[in-house]
């Protein structure tokens, strides 16, 4: 009986050490957000590696869930809705809408709205710095598991890595800055691009 009362016990003090984990996960997701969304838009560097993508540096310019990436090889514009990628090398630009797994491997920010809904968070120290873990309720979400490490001081985002049918790809962000942008820029303009060969994915 006294075996049973323990281990009670010790399940009630984890599962209320977990609920504060998860609650100051949530906290500093929701700061983070708060300066990463900035409403008049920013701007940041990045480095995206993982399996199935090779290793591609760039920069990203978000305003809401808008954003527009450059890197050597390409340039995405991504106006809320339709997404238009440029492949510099055949001059074609392919128009399609993104499913959520996509946008967050060229938008690393996408995490500053996923964690609000369908997924459980955990939160663990790693060189001074938070790390989130993020885990999908729902098995069959495009993203099943999602690491963020947060800069404990500017609470800024330095490193997005996500899990998306079993192989891992990761992020790192730096020289982020609260920059102005205008609606108009996550949207192709094909007078930019005159030769550009537009195929529509949709």
């Amino acid at each position: 009986m006294k075996r049973v009362i323990f281990m009670t016990i010790v399940a009630l003090i984890s599962m209320g050490v977990y609920a504060q984990n998860a609650t100051k996960a949530r906290q500093i997701l929701d700061k983070t957000a708060s300066i990463v969304n900035n409403k008049d838009g920013a701007s940041a560097s990045f480095k995206i590696s993982g399996e199935s993508t090779g290793t591609v540096s760039g920069t990203i310019a978000i305003k809401g869930n808008k954003f527009r990436a450059t890197t050597p090889e390409a340039s995405v514009w991504y106006n809320g809705k339709t997404q238009w990628t440029y492949m510099k090398d055949n001059e074609e630009v392919n128009v399609s809408n993104p499913t959520e797994a996509q946008q967050a491997k060229m938008n690393p920010y996408t995490f500053i709205t996923l964690y609000k809904k369908g997924y459980t968070l955990g939160m663990t120290n790693v060189k001074g710095n938070y790390q989130i873990h993020l885990t999908a309720q729902n098995k069959s979400r495009a993203i099943q598991e999602m690491y963020i490490t947060v800069n404990s001081k500017t609470y800024l985002p330095t490193t997005v890595k996500m899990k998306t049918k079993g192989k891992w790809t990761t992020v790192a962000i730096s020289n982020f800055k609260a920059v102005k942008q205008s609606d108009a820029s996550f949207t192709f303009n094909s007078k930019d691009f005159p030769e550009a060969e537009v195929i529509d994915l949709r």
